[in-house]
């Protein structure tokens, strides 16, 4: 096992090498680059006057060098830990994604404890009363979860219950350290939508596979010799339906971190998600990099722990 983890994690650095260059050069190539953005920005404060040294301001940022010198110097820093400055503010890309990154953290785990806190009493029960009028509920709502997108309502909750009963959610960030009941109001609904929108594809996939461990001769055997329901479903039934349900599951953690983009920016929250799409738009490489190997980061972890429960829930399955 511990072999299969250090060949596993050294592989991790050409994997991440190839995904740092193809968007250290994607980035570069989208239309519209960052010195173009300054220019415009300068016109419009000096009223169509432009008097700034493109050249200059290129040299500056060190964007005049080829694309190849750019990336080694960036690896270098990252070696070092140090992640760049903003090509806007000048600000650190460290601090500022040490101070965004609890707050996306803080919403995915609350919502990936309500997704499962949703899927798993749904899929089981739908499951074990299967065709029955429970399991019809569970697969509709399961259905109208994928169907609704959670951007869509949660533009409507920000929107009507304003005209109806003039409430709406707090705007301004509210710090756990500061008020941690009002951080934990406000992070309320923005969760639950996400929560809801995740549960819906581990609630369909648990069932199904559950169905299926359900009708092998071992679960029969199981009921045969008069054990409690709890205990077939749970350590008999659950358990050996629980590999799929895995690979889904953390598929979709690195999913619900970019799918927070929409939901920080209509609830303001100064997550990574909104950090994220500021850097998209105004182009600024250092933040956009960063994040895209955090991601990467998470994303690789992510399947090497989903691969090793494997071995944990299957005992036939072994790892050299």
């Amino acid at each position: 096992m511990r072999n299969y983890v250090i060949r596993r994690l050294i592989l991790m650095i050409p994997t991440l090498f190839v995904v740092t260059v193809v968007v250290f050069l994607l980035i570069r190539m989208m239309p519209g680059n960052v010195i173009e953005l300054m220019v415009m920005e300068h016109s419009q404060e000096q009223a169509g006057e432009v008097n700034l040294d493109i050249a200059a301001v290129e040299a500056m940022l060190g964007l005049d060098k080829p694309w190849y010198v750019q990336y080694r110097e960036w690896i270098g820093n990252l070696l070092q830990g140090d992640l760049g400055l903003s090509l806007w503010t000048e600000r650190s890309v460290n601090e500022d994604i040490a101070a965004r990154l609890p707050i996306t953290f803080e919403l995915g785990f609350l919502s990936f404890l309500i997704a499962q806190l949703v899927a798993f009493p749904i899929g089981i029960y739908s499951a074990i009363r299967q065709e029955t009028l429970g399991d019809y509920l569970g697969r509709a709502f399961a259905i109208l979860s994928l169907a609704t997108p959670a951007f869509w309502l949660a533009t409507m909750l920000m929107v009507f219950p304003s005209i109806w009963w003039g409430w709406s959610p707090a705007a301004v960030y509210i710090p756990l350290v500061e008020n941690p009941g009002g951080n934990l109001i406000q992070f309320t609904i923005p969760a639950i939508l996400l929560g809801t929108a995740m549960s819906a594809t581990t609630m369909r996939m648990l069932r199904t596979t559950m169905l299926e461990v359900l009708r092998q001769d071992y679960v029969r055997t199981a009921w045969s010799k008069g054990l409690k329901e709890r205990i077939v479903i749970i350590r008999h039934g659950l358990r050996n339906a629980m590999i799929p349900v895995i690979t889904i599951i953390s598929g979709q953690i690195p999913i619900m971190i970019g799918g927070t983009v929409i939901i920080e920016q209509i609830f303001a929250l100064p997550g990574m998600g909104r950090l994220f799409l500021e850097a998209i738009v105004t182009r600024d490489y250092p933040y956009i990099s960063a994040l895209n190997l955090i991601l990467a980061v998470v994303g690789l972890l992510l399947i090497l722990l989903c691969d090793l429960s494997y071995a944990w829930l299957d005992p036939r399955v072994r790892y050299k």
